[in-house]
């Protein structure tokens, strides 16, 4: 990756659901909150949606090319995880 959070071309949009009180959204929370203008800088015309909902699990979903979607379910996963598990999501698809 040329540099962190840099996206392919193929993806057009990143959604991440997660509850604003929820110790299981904990890490997504506080990633986020890191992250997101670096993500945004970097990828500025790809969509990158934040979804509140009280009671949900943390999930991310990853729309590519040709209308394909895929699901991360990021339950049980810390704050330090979350980058390498959310690249490799994201580059794989």
């Amino acid at each position: 990756m040329a540099s962190k959070y840099a996206f392919p071309a193929t993806l057009k949009e990143l959604r991440f659901h997660l509850c604003q009180t929820g110790e299981k959204s904990s890490p997504l929370r506080t990633f986020l909150t890191k992250s997101y203008p670096v993500m945004k800088k970097h990828n500025p015309y790809i969509p990158i949606l934040i979804r509140e909902s009280q009671g949900v699990s943390p999930v991310v979903y990853a729309r590519h090319e040709f209308g394909k979607e895929s699901k991360l379910v990021l339950d049980g996963i810390s704050e330090s995880e979350l980058t390498p598990v959310l690249e490799k999501f994201i580059m794989t698809k």
